[in-house]
This record gives structure tokens, sequence and C-alpha cells, in this order.
């Protein structure tokens, strides 16, 4: 039946040939696509909830890796790199919905299906799958290393035997008790509600990460807990580099890849949106994007104005070896434990929807099978969670691999396969370039990456 899934389509109306192109730009939708979001959506998320989850689906980890990004870019070069990104994920977006409204499919993984039939579907899916779970793991890999620290500035005298201090038991009980339950959610528009909380957290990091840049002295010293020693007494140390490349520099593009990455959310969350058109969706998107852009740039830049080189691949072990015990530091380490432990059930639905179409499309809706798929996925990301031993791994090989997949490669090709209009065209042409870019990058990175394993 999915091998015929393109002509049954054609033959019902549902694909609008792109020889029509005005058409297929129009801001209504086929009528029967318009069906098909009226079926899943009841009564339908407004626009602002839609940002909120768009932006949980965008923020998360990625916010606490890009100090370390800038400080082996630089200023100029990593400001650079950051917007053409975040423009590169709008625009790629925008080929998708663009898809979306030709094909009248509501999945990324059947536009796979409708571009290269079965293996495209396949591929689309084991990608996503695979994306996902690294971008969980990451996050639970942030809870187990900081949580811990976190209730440990809260107290005094050695409590270090003690259960709620191990970062692998809180782990287990905060799955079991928070994440599992939100994951198993029917709809991810209840997520709104969480999503535009963890929204705030992220705010209130940077803002604090901007106010303490005046707290920690440079050259950077440790004067806390009976110690009182310089780390440094070179004073270029505090100079702002405006550009700066090293090996390390490999991590920038699959680390801002990975940030930016909400395309699996983009079409569940547009299934249910009020009122769902494709300028609607933009509009939702860019304001995400333009959201995520100004708080990760000027966390990034803050935090590397206040550690400069020495700042951490991990943002938060900066605070927690310079201001000890900062109640301001402890509150928003707190806030953001709390965002990123609210990305992972958003990010739980793109990843058990692109199993269930990979393994059970042909099957009704089972809450049984939807109660097994997410167990499964909280037993994998946990124990990569537990195994895994530094977070950059995960932003350098996540995204390298499946995030440039998902945000460049994929839509590029895609839009190539389905669009008839002339290769010259802007659309096409920007489409191909974007192919060109996602391929470039990452298997360039990737192949520094590696490079950078085998030395150490």
């Amino acid at each position: 039946m999915e091998a015929s899934w393109g002509s049954v389509n054609a033959e019902r109306g549902w694909y609008v040939s792109a020889q029509q192109p005005e058409e297929a730009e129009a801001e209504e939708l086929s009528p029967l696509l318009s069906n098909e979001l009226h079926r899943q959506r009841s009564p339908g998320v407004s626009f602002g909830l839609s940002v909120f989850n768009l932006m949980n689906a965008v923020m998360g980890s990625g916010i606490l890796g890009l100090a370390f990004i800038m400080a082996n870019t630089g200023i100029l070069g990593f400001s650079f790199l950051l917007l053409t990104v975040a423009l590169l994920a709008s625009y790629s977006v925008h080929l998708l919905l663009s898809m979306c409204i030709q094909t009248a499919v509501t999945s990324y993984e059947d536009l796979g299906l409708f571009a290269f039939g079965l293996p495209g579907k396949v591929v689309v899916a084991g990608t996503i799958i695979i994306q996902n779970i690294g971008a969980m793991s990451s996050y639970l890999l942030i809870i187990k290393t900081e949580f811990p620290a976190a209730i440990a500035e809260f107290l005094t005298g050695d409590y270090s035997r003690y259960w709620y201090l191990d970062g692998q038991t809180l782990l287990i009980i905060i799955c079991v008790g928070i994440v599992f339950p939100l994951a198993l959610l029917p709809k991810i528009g209840f997520l709104g509600y969480t999503s535009s909380l963890s929204f705030f957290f992220m705010m209130f990091f940077a803002l604090v990460v901007v106010i303490k840049k005046w707290s920690i002295p440079c050259p950077l010293t440790l004067n806390y807990i009976e110690k009182c020693f310089q780390i440094s007494n070179a004073t270029d140390d505090c100079k702002p580099k405006l550009f700066h490349f090293s090996k390390e520099s490999a991590y920038a593009l699959p680390t801002m890849a990975f940030s930016f990455l909400c395309h699996t959310s983009i079409l569940p969350i547009y299934c249910e949106l009020q009122s769902p058109s494709k300028k609607r969706m933009q509009n939702v998107t860019n304001t995400a994007i333009a959201l995520s852009f100004l708080i990760y740039f000027i966390s990034a830049l803050f935090g590397y104005l206040t550690f400069y080189d020495k700042v951490e691949s991990e943002l938060l072990k900066g605070y927690s070896k310079y201001l000890p015990h900062d109640v301001v530091v402890m509150t928003v380490k707190l806030c953001i434990l709390f965002a990123v432990l609210l990305t992972v059930p958003l990010i739980h639905f793109p990843a058990r929807k692109a199993v269930m179409m990979m393994f059970f499309s042909n099957f009704p809706f089972s809450w049984i099978r939807h109660f097994l798929i997410t167990l499964a996925l909280n037993i994998i990301i946990v124990l990569l969670a537990i195994y895994v031993p530094d977070i950059r791994n995960v932003f350098g090989v996540v995204g390298a691999s499946t995030s440039t997949c998902l945000i460049f490669i994929f839509p590029g090709l895609f839009y190539l396969k389905l669009s008839r209009e002339d290769f010259l065209s802007w659309k096409k042409f920007g489409a191909f370039v974007l192919l060109i870019f996602g391929i470039l990058v990452g298997n360039f990175s990737l192949a520094l990456i590696i490079f950078d394993w085998i030395n150490k």
C-alpha cells in the first residue's frame, strides 16, 4: 500500500502539481489537507503556545555549549555562523511547509516517502529517531551531572554518600516520575504551558549570565572555600577575540545545527495550530527562531566574556567552580535543569511518531503500543545519559550527522525531487545551496571530530 502512496494521492487530488505553483504557494490549504489538520487538532493550539512549543523544541542543552563555541570561533566568527545557521534553518522550514502544501502530507517521514518511496521514509524516520534520542540523552546528561551538584550547594557538611546526591539515582527517579508521564500525553499541544515555563527559565538564565559577568573577576581567581589563588596571570586571557580557530572549532557548526533543530516538531505543531496556513506556521517558526537566536547569542556572548578561554564545554560548570553557593546561580541552575527537563517530553513526540511510522504505520492506534514505545525510548536515553562521558561528544556527532540531514540535506533534496519548477528558479537554487551546504558541513565537521578523538 505504501509503494502506491504517491499515485493514490495523485488520483485523489491530494498532490498539487508544481505546474501550478501559484496554487502550491496559496495561503489556503487544499481541502483534504485542511480536513486532515482539523481532524488532528481539537480545538487547536493558539499562535502563542505554538511559538512556545517550537521554542522549547529549538532551545535546550545547546544553550549551555554555545559560549564554549564562541571561545573557539571568536565573537564575530560566532555571530556570522550562528546567524547563517538560524537563517538557513528558517529557510529549510519554508521549504518543508511548501512541500507539505504541495503533497498534503503532515509528517516529515511521509515527505521522504513521497520523494523516494519506502526507502526515503525509512531513512527519514531512522534519522529522526537517532537525532531525538541523542538530544534527549544530552538533556538527561545535564540533569545527571548538574542536579546533584545543585542540591549539594544547598547543603552543608558531607552528604556525598546519600542517594539524593547520586546522579544516576536522581536521573532514574526523574525519568519515572516526570518525563515518562508527560511523554505519554496524546497531544503535543498539551505541553504548551510547560513549554512557556521553560521559555521563561531560559530567559532568566540569559539574564543571570549577563549580570554575573561583573561578579567573576578576570584573571579568574578561586577565592572561596578557604582558597585564594589565581588561575592565570596573563592579561591577554581577558581580551575577547573577534576571530579564533582551533581544533575545537570543528564542533561549532554541528553544535549550532543541533541547537536550532526543530524540524521534527514543525509538522506535528502545524497539525494542531489554530487556523493552520503556511504563512501562519512560517510566522510561528520565524518568531521562535528569532527569539531563540537572541537568547542564544546573549548567553553565549556574556558567558564567553565572563570566562574567556577558560569557559567550560558546559557553561554551568564554570559558575559552580567560581561562584559556589551563590544564591542566584543556584536558582538559575535549578531553572535551567527544569527547562531542560521539560524539553525531553516534547522531543518524545516526534521520536515516538517516527518509530510508529517505521514499524506500525498500517496498524490502528493502540495505547499499549504507545506505552511500550515510550517506555523503550525512556530506557534507551537513560542508558545513554549514564554512559556518555562528555556532552560535547553528543553535540558534535549528532549535530554533524543527523542534525545537518534534518535541517539542510533532506529539505533541500526533497524540494529538488518534488518540485517541477525550473532549476534556475530562486527556490530551487536555494534548495540546492542548502543541500550542498549540509553535505559539506556534515562531512567536514564529522571528519574533524573523529580526527580529534583519534589524536586524544
